[in-house]
């Protein structure tokens, strides 16, 4: 006959070496370890142990008792528990993002689950301060069936909601590509260089309408460059050093190259700002307009393919063909209606403090003003995070570094 099994559960204060007494109290009775789960949650402990249970419930609870009292921590027992398999199929994780993060907003977004028939498994927190970020790892659901549930609950409760594969599908090497201005960066390249050219206030404009799906983009890159005729070559430097990165870029870009990921950015700017700044952040490639420059002036005409939402679909193509990686492996992050091609056919495609137009179409959507929260949708924790950046700063600072 097969053991019957126990199910303890401790709670209390935090306590180093709790969890280690508890089995070192069990161990003389050669009872099977079923399941460990420990939580700690603002300095309170829980833990839930289940144990196959060839000798007596009793015993084992006097001896697990003896050790939580020990540590300050309460025991219940419970018998007979069905330690029934995790089903494999339909993993997903779903990442909830809030600032703050209310509990109405996560009861939505939690019933949602449950009502596609899927089943909550486990839940940690990978972000608290300035966001509260939330991975909850689920069974039993369709990836695109839940993500249009979910995205309903985002919109209604003014939270970020990101649902992809679970399981293998969520760790690996990716492709990560970015759209530049007002994403990588927090400024508008064509807008900077037009308030050399003292026409910043008629290209914003026409920029606008071109980034909410109003303006055919070629057609409007066409009319905004025009603006610029006669600038001198010089100015590209003056722009190049004005460019300010978004809180967090370098984080994002950093982070996932450590993870072996392949980066690039693919923008509607203009390649002589975009590829220096791809340079020096270490990303792998970049795809931008090349404006035409004849002695040493700007004619106000770009050379070459223009970079528009087609196009930028077909790089993000190329990018994963060249890093040997299927669509499903790719990531793409962008806020504006030229965009949208390559947030639709990547694996997760994210909308960064986008359009409505956006953000209505994307897998996933980010609102707040920090690039890196990106690496939450991925299931990077920022404790994760911040101690890579703590052993990089270590090793930079090491005499023999």
């Amino acid at each position: 006959m097969s053991p019957g099994t126990v199910l303890l559960t401790l709670a209390g204060d935090d306590s180093p070496g709790a969890v280690a007494d508890v089995l070192t109290a069990v161990a003389p009775y050669d009872e099977d370890v079923l399941d460990l789960g420990q939580v700690v949650v603002r300095g309170r402990l829980s833990v839930s142990l289940l144990l196959t249970c060839r000798s007596s419930a009793d015993v084992l609870y006097d001896a697990v008792a003896g050790a939580a009292r020990a540590h300050g921590l309460d025991v219940t027992l419970t018998a007979d528990v069905e330690d029934a398999p995790v089903p494999q199929v339909g993993r997903a994780s779903v990442v909830v993002i809030g600032a703050p993060l209310r509990a109405a907003a996560l009861a939505a977004i939690t019933a949602a689950i449950v009502a596609q028939g899927a089943r909550i498994e486990r839940v940690r927190r990978l972000v608290r301060t300035p966001l509260t970020g939330l991975e909850l790892q689920v069974s039993g659901a369709e990836v695109p069936i839940l993500r249009r549930a979910l995205a309903m609950e985002a919109s209604a409760h003014s939270v970020d909601v990101a649902v992809a594969p679970g399981g293998l599908d969520r760790r690996g090497r990716r492709l990560l590509v970015m759209d530049v201005d007002s994403t990588l960066i927090q400024d508008e390249v064509i807008e900077l260089l037009a308030r050399h050219a003292g026409v910043e206030a008629q290209v914003a404009a026409v920029t606008e309408r071109a980034m909410r799906g109003e303006l055919d983009f070629a057609e409007s890159l066409h009319e905004r460059v025009a603006t610029l005729a006669g600038l001198p070559e010089s100015v590209l430097a003056d722009v190049r050093r004005a460019v300010r990165l978004t809180p967090g870029a370098a984080t994002l870009v950093r982070t996932v190259k450590r993870l072996g990921f392949t980066v690039a950015v693919v923008s509607g700017g203009f390649i002589e700002i975009v590829g220096p700044l791809a340079a020096e952040l270490g990303i792998d490639h970049a795809h931008a307009n090349t404006l035409e420059i004849r002695d040493g002036h700007l004619t106000g005409r770009v050379t070459g393919q223009v970079v528009d939402r087609a196009e930028k679909a077909r790089a993000l193509r190329r990018f994963a063909h060249a890093a040997e990686l299927p669509l499903s492996r790719t990531v793409a992050v962008g806020d504006g209606a030229n965009d949208l091609d390559m947030l639709a056919i990547a694996g997760l495609g994210i909308a960064f403090n986008a359009k409505p137009v956006v953000r209505a179409e994307a897998h996933a959507s980010v609102s707040v003003p920090y690039l890196d929260a990106v690496l939450y949708l991925l299931g990077i924790s920022r404790d994760e995070i911040d101690a890579a950046e703590a052993n990089i700063a270590q090793s930079l600072d090491s005499p023999h570094a």
